[in-house]
């Protein structure tokens, strides 16, 4: 059974990188000991579970099946030895934790600190980027992505757990010089900050009350990914920014940006936490899940 389980593990890692040669290089080993255990285990079950040849790798449709199959069965053996090692000691383990840039900085940096100090014997290994990873290949266990519409239908597991409004701000300088919008049509008239850079023009989709609705293009001044750098722009007083409402609290609190329109939202976003599955969930995992679903609304809504 041990070289069965050892034939299963190397064949989802095969799987799931997409090949020998990324599998190999994951795991620290030679493709040529992976494609050894794949091959015993198709002699074993005497089906072709992978197509490869010089310039192609398939998986086969009864290879996807036992894939899946054999997921879920390491899934559970991992569980099975997390479950006895809590009874038997503090919890442990390791977390690979996907967000944004945004996120990581200004929403989850305590939150997981908190959590290391109350667990010792856990590990977080943090991936921070603005991409959309994909958690099954990457490897993932949990994955925070904050969104305004519904995420699109997949096998994720998909938890909403936070509001994340998103506000319009200026500096008291920028506002002086440039006059306070009173309307949304005011904003027509206003230099811009854009979060994204691409593409270049940008648009404020606002939200205001008894649900009315208004838009407006503008040319930004500045076009970027990194939420700190348009929060210092406009600290600089070089013009309105739409940001999250987290994002910019302790700039708020020391006089340094105010909310423009404040009647008027520039998106009603969402935080989701996404899981690749829920079955074999270690515990190290659930326990994480648990400790951001609990902590984050607090941090992010205002």
């Amino acid at each position: 059974m041990d070289a069965d389980l050892n034939d299963y593990f190397y064949f989802a890692h095969v799987v799931e990188k997409g090949g020998f040669a990324a599998a190999g290089r994951a795991l620290a080993l030679p493709k040529s000991l992976l494609s050894r255990h794949v091959k015993q285990l198709e002699d074993r079950l005497g089906v072709l579970l992978i197509q490869r040849t010089s310039r192609q790798f398939v998986v086969t449709d009864v290879g996807q099946a036992f894939y899946r199959r054999a997921r879920a069965a390491l899934d559970e053996v991992e569980a099975a030895e997390a479950e006895v090692r809590c009874h038997t000691d503090s919890l442990g383990g390791r977390v690979r934790l996907s967000c944004s840039v945004g996120m990581a900085q200004y929403a989850l940096r305590d939150i997981i600190a908190r959590f290391l100090q109350q667990h010792p014997g856990v590990e977080v290994i943090q991936n921070v980027t603005n991409r959309q990873v994909n958690l099954i290949e990457d490897g993932i266990d949990i994955a925070l992505r904050g969104h305004v519409g519904p995420l699109p239908d997949s096998t994720l597991i998909q938890r909403t757990v936070a509001r994340a409004p998103w506000f319009l701000f200026a500096s008291p300088s920028y506002l002086e010089s440039a006059g306070t919008p009173a309307t949304p049509e005011d904003l027509e008239s206003h230099a811009g900050l854009k979060a994204g850079w691409r593409p270049e023009r940008g648009e404020w989709s606002l939200l205001g009350p008894q649900d009315a609705r208004h838009s407006v293009l503008f040319r930004p001044r500045l076009c970027s990914d990194d939420m700190s750098t348009l929060k210092r722009a406009a600290v600089a007083g070089l013009g309105i920014v739409a940001l999250p409402g987290y994002v910019c609290r302790a700039e708020l609190e020391a006089g340094e940006l105010v909310r423009v329109l404040p009647d008027w939202l520039a998106a009603d976003a969402r935080i989701s936490l996404l899981k690749p599955t829920s079955r074999g969930a270690l515990p190290v995992v659930r326990a994480l899940t648990e400790h951001i679903c609990a902590e984050l609304p607090h941090v992010t809504e205002m």
